[in-house]
Order: structure tokens, then C-alpha cells, then sequence
């Protein structure tokens, strides 16, 4: 049978919101909140991978599980693999890269991502969203184009990621969901690939694959999870949750 783990990457040094790992909503952090998603979807052990101690702490002492990797990665996927590497688990298949700012991530999605992409024999594989045409001029909102209207046929493969609202459209563009699943050969393969040039430009990993013709399926989500890039994303997600609860 095959066997999948969830990898989550997280850091305290992102430029638009430092230290979001730790903030809080309903006295829970943002981590542990992710870490929760990712356990409850059973597909497999779940582990935050950091290089900072103060997310090492704050998931342990909340009886999660973590692996301390070096601070400096140049991706949440090239410290994933690292963490894979240290963990020295027998008979992993896939890993999954689950974002570690997204909170409201549906598990039925991410479930589904994971039942598809294996049935698929995808190589890497990522969630897409219905877009809403008033955020799609939002740079922080990743746009994924499509070869086939994933809302029909539940999964097709990715053509380009954009950040701008610069494309035609006629074509099948989704709102992108920063999740990824992979084959472990894949993975390996992947990080040792250098960065390429549209990867460092738009800040988009996934670029890294396109560029070096490894194919991505894009497989559809019911629901729209917010991420926290800013501190406006974090008091909307924050009000939300907190009104939920």
C-alpha cells in the first residue's frame, strides 16, 4: 500500500509578516493550527520542518511532532526534502508540502489531492480554486493556467503560474493553493535542479518544474482557503476564525 506523509515548512523570517508561524488566533498559532489540518486528514504522519527553535518549541510542547533542518533553504520545498532525509522514514511513496499559513485549508481538499494524484501516478501535483474576478489583480494571489477546465474534469495538467492578471480570459485559470504532493523521485529530482530564472523573478518554486519539463497536475478544490501574507490577511483570518468558533 502506498504511503504518503505531510511535511509542513515553516519559518519566523518572511519579509511581509515576521514571526507569523507564531501568532495567534483563538490562543492557538498559526502552526499548530496548520499542524491540526494536516493530522486530521489521516493520510499519514505529520511533521513541521524548521529551522527555528522557537517553531521547534511551540510545536512540541503542543505534543505535535518536528525536525529541525538548516536556516537557510532557499524554498519550503528544498527544506522538506531535507527534512525527509533526516527522518529516515522506510517505505515513503509521497510527501506532501502543506503551507504552514494556511488555516482554513479544507482536509477533504487535501485528502482528495492525495487520492487523485496517486490514482493519476502524478509527479508533483497542487490544488486550484474557482477565482474571484475581483482578486485577480492581487500579486499575492498565485493564478494557475490550466489545459482543461479542472471544475469538469476534477484534474488536468498545469500550464504557467502568474502572479499578474496579464492573460487571456478565455483560458482555464484557477486561484492556486500552495500545496504540493509528490513522488519522493521527484522530489529528489527537483531540488537538485538550480533555481530558475522565473522562479528568483516571481518568487513562484513551482517554476523550477515547469522550466525543467517536469509536468504538474492541478487538481480542482471545493473551497477557497484565505493565506496569511500580511498582517491585513492575518486580522481578516484571525476575525473569521474567531467569529467561527
Amino acid at each position: 500500500m502506498s504511503k504518503t506523509i505531510i511535511l509542513i515548512p515553516s519559518r519566523l523570517g518572511a519579509s511581509r509578516l515576521p514571526n507569523k508561524p507564531l501568532l495567534k488566533i483563538n490562543n492557538k498559532s498559526l502552526i499548530n493550527h496548520v499542524y491540526e489540518k494536516g493530522n486530521s486528514t489521516n493520510i499519514g504522519e505529520v511533521y513541521v520542518a524548521t529551522g527555528d527553535k522557537e517553531i521547534f518549541d511551540e510545536v512540541i510542547k503542543n505534543n505535535g511532532k518536528s525536525i529541525k533542518t538548516h536556516k537557510s533553504h532557499f524554498t519550503g520545498t528544498d527544506r522538506i526534502f531535507e527534512a525527509y532525509e533526516l527522518l529516515k522514514l522506510k517505505d515513503i511513496d509521497y510527501i506532501i508540502n502543506l503551507q504552514g499559513d494556511e488555516p482554513l485549508i479544507d482536509t477533504n481538499d487535501i485528502i482528495n489531492l492525495n487520492n487523485l494524484a496517486i490514482k493519476n501516478n502524478s509527479e508533483i501535483a497542487t490544488l486550484a480554486c474557482k477565482l474571484d474576478p475581483k482578486k485577480a489583480e492581487n500579486k499575492n494571489i498565485v493564478k494557475v493556467v490550466c489545459e482543461e477546465n479542472i471544475e469538469n474534469n476534477q484534474i488536468s495538467t498545469a500550464k504557467n503560474f502568474l502572479r499578474s492578471n496579464n492573460y487571456q480570459k478565455s483560458i482555464h485559470v484557477f486561484h492556486h493553493i500552495g500545496i504540493y504532493f509528490y513522488k519522493v523521485s521527484t522530489l529528489q529530482k527537483f531540488v537538485s535542479l538550480k533555481q530558475s530564472s522565473n522562479e528568483i523573478k516571481l518568487k513562484l518554486e513551482q517554476l523550477r518544474a515547469l522550466d525543467n519539463n517536469i509536468k504538474i497536475d492541478v487538481v480542482y478544490a471545493n473551497s477557497t482557503p484565505l493565506g496569511v501574507d500580511t498582517n491585513e490577511d492575518y486580522l481578516e483570518i484571525k476575525k473569521l476564525m474567531e467569529y467561527k468558533s
